[in-house]
């Protein structure tokens, strides 16, 4: 699937705006010596695409580059757009300072107008980005190479730059809450000043909804819609919204469909549909942070789905918004995750930095039908850096309370991993043990209702239990390593939590190399899950390898591992109907 008409803000689409992606000057300190280099943005320094492939540790870099100077009247505003640059950002035209964003993986603009001159304008970007700071940071490596379950850094600009021309009276944001029982839509509605506002819904281009009013700068429409089209499994049914407000126009989209958790089982527009994920890292050859093209992102959607997977799990990234756009047309289920690692959990200072991104992370995402569940933090039991440090599980209930004020329409687990804090929609649990080992916690969980594993409590902190009615999600497991692998360039190390011993290519657990025994060992696993009539989900890890990591089911430049009848031996079983489906 393959979209051609590229926007980088598909929720408030209009027409004027200037791409700023290509090539820029770079200069940052790195070994004692200065650096210059062109880099093509929006690939990070890191990254072989960007030019530069510096694979050290950037601090402080400097990007700049010309542009001209948009046409506009008197009545429009110029905005300059950054998708996400990680992590601080300081931000000059024409050698005034503009302001700045801190957070590595959201969005953030600016007014320029006023520091625009007619003809060629100068734009200056400095950054700082340190991942050994106590900042969200995800699977980055603090190590001057990758490691054990951590990757390649990415420093500075990595999604689109982009200047954008705006009424100066305009609309400022949309947020849509669909009513599938009345056949109806909410739209929520910001603006810059008061006015009058239309609003049409249609769907293949035909009109099915319409609504006129007033707006004082925020306001909710209820429209009423002649026909229902449910966004659902494999089908990305979206409906198409214009906008006008004032002399402003705008384009937009949002899909019809109900999602939550009752008896334990998870409902999409009030059936149970089983939850078959598998885990995506964000991570491409070449690009790092960021694929060749946007359409990459689609290749590897349909990827996951051609394996008999339902939904990706997003994991320790905010991913681009492109990649949940097309998540959007195909009908794909996903997690949205924060890249919560970096973060020490036993500090509380860290907590305002923390919530201000994921804050800013929920609201950008918050239309995408797609994202069916919000998970901001992973595996928090310590101090990933020092396990001598026990999370103080304040952070893990405050970001819970958070995430649900600013959002009651999605379900959230606190943390992923089985180690919960006191208020959790989801409990869930991680593990990468074999067939026994899974055996008896599901026979625990299916015939006495009771979780037992690794990690779910710390008996230093009072928290909340299973009690036999929350629904239940084993959102990793699998995780083998299957054929030769490929070297890279690093040492012996433990992975995370040591979980395994790794010398350069490594997997969980044992390595297998013949294409049969991986199959019937993933049909064995698999089977016991959809059987187990209290869960309600999976997710496998992962779709693809990723450096040093070899336990995915593709290479990491996305070629099969397997053959034709294995990949369909897995698709057959990944779509046997789950026990919590049949009843």
């Amino acid at each position: 699937m393959v979209v051609t008409d590229y926007h980088p803000n598909r929720q408030l689409r209009r027409e004027k705006w200037i791409d700023l992606n290509g090539e820029w000057s770079l200069k940052f300190n790195g070994n004692g010596a200065e650096h210059k280099y062109k880099i093509i943005v929006p690939y990070c320094p890191e990254s072989e695409f960007s030019g530069v492939a510096y694979k050290d540790f950037i601090k402080e870099c400097v990007y700049e580059r010309t542009f001209s100077a948009p046409s506009f009247c008197e009545d429009e505003r110029v905005i300059l757009h950054f998708g996400a640059v990680d992590h601080e950002a300081k931000v000059y035209v024409n050698g005034s300072y503009v302001g700045r964003h801190i957070g590595g993986y959201t969005p953030f603009s600016f007014d320029v107008t006023d520091y625009l001159v007619s003809g060629e304008n100068h734009l200056k970007v400095k950054v700082y980005d340190d991942v050994s700071d106590n900042i969200p940071s995800g699977k980055q490596s603090e190590k001057p190479y990758s490691f054990g379950c951590f990757y390649t850094r990415c420093t500075g600009i990595w999604q689109t730059v982009w200047l954008e021309v705006v009424k100066k009276v305009r609309i400022l944001n949309v947020k849509y809450y669909p009513n599938v029982d009345d056949q109806s839509v909410d739209v929520e509605i910001r603006t810059s000043d008061s006015g009058n506002i239309n609003i049409v819904v249609s769907f293949g281009g035909k009109v099915v909804g319409e609504c006129c009013g007033t707006i004082e700068r925020e306001e909710r429409f209820r429209i009423s819609l002649k026909e229902k089209h449910l966004w659902d499994e494999g089908q990305g049914n979206l409906y198409d919204v214009k906008i006008k407000f004032d002399k402003d126009e705008v384009d937009s989209y949002f899909g019809m469909r109900s999602v939550g958790y009752a008896d334990k089982k998870f409902l999409l527009n009030g059936r149970s549909v089983f939850q078959r994920l598998v885990l995506d890292q964000g991570y491409y050859p070449g690009g790092v942070y960021t694929p060749k093209d946007p359409s990459d992102f689609a290749l590897d959607i349909e990827r996951a789905l051609r394996l008999g997977f339902n939904g990706i799990r997003l994991h320790q990234k905010v991913f681009d918004p492109e990649y949940l756009y097309y998540c959007d047309k195909m009908g794909v289920m996903v997690w949205g995750e924060f890249p919560s690692w970096g973060i020490r959990y036993s500090d509380l200072c860290a907590l305002g930095q923390f919530t201000k991104e994921w804050t800013e992370t929920v609201e950008r995402d918050f239309n995408h039908p797609s994202v069916i569940t919000w998970c901001p933090l992973n595996e928090v039991w310590d101090d990933i850096k020092d396990n001598r440090s026990p999370r103080d599980v304040r952070f893990v209930d405050a970001v819970y309370t958070l995430t649900k004020e600013i959002d009651t329409t999605r379900p959230c687990v606190d943390v992923s991993g089985g180690h919960h804090g006191h208020k959790t929609d989801l409990y869930d649990f991680h593990c990468y043990g074999e067939y026994d080992e899974l055996k008896k916690i599901l026979k625990e969980l299916c015939e006495e209702n009771e979780l037992h594993v690794p990690m779910l409590y710390n008996e230093k902190e009072t928290e909340l239990r299973y009690d036999g009615n929350l629904p239940v999600h084993i959102s990793e497991f699998g995780g083998k390593r299957f054929g030769n692998g490929s070297s890279v360039d690093g040492k012996a190390v433990s992975t995370c939590n040591n979980v395994v011993t790794a010398t350069d290519d490594w997997g969980y657990g044992e390595s297998l190399k013949d294409e049969k025994q991986f199959a019937d060992r993933y049909e064995e696993i698999v089977k016991l899950l959809l059987s187990c009539k209290n869960l309600c989900g999976f997710c496998y890890t992962q779709l693809y390898d990723i450096e040093q990591e070899q336990n995915g089911l593709y290479t990491y430049d996305r070629n099969s591992k397997f053959k034709a009848d294995t990949l369909g031996r897995m698709e057959k079983c990944n779509l046997t109907t789950a026990s919590v489906e049949e009843e």
